[in-house]
């Protein structure tokens, strides 16, 4: 089915997360290693990410490395760097082109030094595109990021810059890393899981989530839309009648 034709390009969400799961699973599936997953998925990626600026989402948040991930074997952690770094060196150009802005969520500079200076130098040659964000979860934990705006809020606090009395649920959002971003509208999550995962648990005050059993490798431009269409049919009331 055809999910982009039924949308109403009018009431697209504006800020969409992914929570990109089920590559291992995909590989394993077809007797291969759990690398050749993580490939195929990166390629979803460059799918999904095409797919979402042609609806003119605002801001899209993928979640690719967690903090949890480090337990993973040396191994995999390490061919997943490479695809990072593959994904950065191929797609930048394109990127940057279409006026995208690349935003890291996490503690990015627990990487190797040579991912470090390509997420830095794509960081830097985007950050004055303004038409979609590109939000990618690297070393990203949700604990994490609201632990790390706590600290920074207290540091404002005691060298005079804030007030106990501004701090709110508003002026909290100044401190994560979605700051100035649209809320969050809609989670997605392939692979038949039904769990958060540690992600963007602040932003998901109000959102609406979407759960398939489809693995990520598997999550074509269809589905996307299948998802976002989906969405639309929901009646948001926000707490309300």
């Amino acid at each position: 089915m055809n999910y982009y034709d039924k949308l109403d390009l009018e009431n697209i969400p504006k800020h969409v997360g992914i929570i990109m799961d089920g590559n291992g699973r995909w590989a394993k599936k077809r007797k291969m290693p759990r690398t050749f997953g993580h490939r195929e998925g990166t390629q979803r990626v460059i799918e999904i990410v095409e797919a979402a600026y042609k609806i003119n989402v605002k801001s899209l948040t993928l979640y690719a490395f967690s903090t949890e991930n480090w337990k993973r074997p040396d191994e995999e952690i390490s061919k997943l760097m490479d695809l990072l770094a593959y994904y950065i060196k191929n797609q930048l150009e394109k990127i940057k082109k279409n006026n995208i802005r690349i935003n890291v969520l996490g503690d990015y500079k627990a990487f190797p030094d040579k991912i470090v200076r390509l997420i830095e130098t794509a960081l830097q040659e985007t950050k004055s595109n303004d038409k979609m964000i590109l939000n990618i979860g690297l070393n990203y934990g949700g604990q994490s990021e609201i632990v790390r705006a706590s600290k920074l809020i207290c540091e404002d606090v005691i060298a005079g810059r804030v007030s106990l009395e501004d701090i709110d649920v508003e002026s909290f959002k100044d401190y994560l890393y979605t700051r100035e971003q649209e809320e969050l509208d809609l989670l997605i999550r392939p692979s038949g899981e039904l769990r958060v995962s540690n992600f963007l648990l602040y932003q998901l005050a109000y959102s609406e989530f979407y759960f398939s059993n489809i693995l990520w490798p598997d999550f074509h431009e269809d589905e996307f839309y299948k998802a976002i269409y989906d969405f639309q049919k929901r009646n948001r009331r926000y707490g309300g009648l």
